[in-house]
């Protein structure tokens, strides 16, 4: 392939798109031209991509067709619209279609770590292997009930809510390699249980579960959710199912896992706002209790219902064809 020759052929058409690309108003025939000169300024691109790859005039023509689509499709703007389906479908849906994942990872979480707890609490020697007896006697006194009171409420909260997204972004991403989410879930079982098992030990279960319930049942169930689509992902490179290849299967699951990441983000803050504020607060253990518990609840309810009634009407996670982008034409 002559490089020069196919320049000096087809320069002329380039220049008129690159053009007719920059003007804001555009007569019906000079848009007509603008799709015209588009598509055959895409075909030019890809015949040099694959038969004379100079990088220079590659980059110049990628930049021209892209903004020939631009100049043709406009480009994508904020759309409340998007954002309420996000929401009220997208998120639900994707979390929802993961549920045997996450419920699998809530349950053999809690298995682990009541089993711990009540070892710990039947045999609470077994805590001088891992904490001193002056770590034991300051968590039961002061440290556990202190530390939710340690900071502002507004800080707490910053605090807990970036801690818990990078905790739950580290099991959700890791999860394509399983074991290293698998690892640091047993070391937070292990944690919990242990200071779970210490504080019912020495009598203190009550401010234990009184502390834990009101941010712990909405902050560990976005963990569970994250973990769950982590090994989801992780597990649709090992058995991608019929009529998809590996690539294919890990690629759609790893796109709604990042869906599930940008919608915990939002779960994580709530957790976080009641760990900073209502955890802490001056009233009943029970009242507070019972406040957490229909948050959490509400978060399950919002993803079974939603989630369930977009599955039973084909919904897809997919964005809308308005966001979507185009395919080149190679013709």
């Amino acid at each position: 392939m002559d490089l020069d020759a196919y320049v000096a052929e087809h320069g002329g058409e380039w220049r008129r798109l690159e053009e007719l690309s920059k003007r804001r108003r555009l007569t019906a025939a000079e848009a007509d031209e603008l799709v015209a000169l588009y598509q055959r300024a895409a075909t030019h691109l890809s015949l040099v991509r694959s038969r004379s790859p100079d990088p220079a005039l590659v980059a110049w023509l990628s930049r021209l067709v892209l903004t020939g689509r631009n100049a043709i499709t406009g480009t994508p703007s904020f759309s409340f619209h998007t954002v309420g389906r996000f929401f009220t479908t997208t998120f639900p849906l994707a979390v929802y279609r993961a549920w045997p994942w996450w419920s699998g990872v809530a349950t053999a979480f809690c298995l682990v770590t009541f089993g711990l707890m009540g070892y710990i609490a039947a045999n609470p020697e077994v805590a001088n292997y891992f904490v001193s007896d002056a770590a034991i006697e300051s968590l039961v006194n002061s440290e556990f009930a202190g530390y939710y009171s340690e900071f502002q409420p507004q800080n707490s909260t910053l605090r807990v809510w970036t801690n818990n997204a990078l905790l739950t972004g580290e099991v959700l991403a890791a999860g394509v390699l399983i074991l290293p989410t698998v690892y640091v879930l047993f070391t937070n079982a292990l944690n919990v249980g242990l200071v779970g098992g210490v504080m019912i030990a020495y009598g203190r279960s009550d401010v234990f579960f009184g502390m834990i319930i009101p941010h712990g049942l909405l902050e560990l169930t976005a963990v569970f959710v994250g973990a769950g689509v982590g090994l989801r992902i992780g597990w649709s490179w090992i058995a991608p199912g019929p009529f998809r290849t590996r690539g294919r299967a890990l690629a759609e699951a790893a796109r709604e896992g990042m869906l599930v990441a940008l919608g915990l983000v939002v779960v994580l803050l709530i957790s976080g706002v009641l760990e900073g504020f209502l955890t802490p607060a001056p009233i009943p253990m029970l009242l507070k209790d019972f406040v957490g518990a229909i948050v959490w609840m509400a978060f399950l309810a919002y993803v079974v219902v939603l989630g369930r009634k977009a599955a039973a009407a084909g919904e897809s996670t997919a964005l809308p064809e308005d966001l979507a982008e185009d395919p080149l034409p190679t013709a």
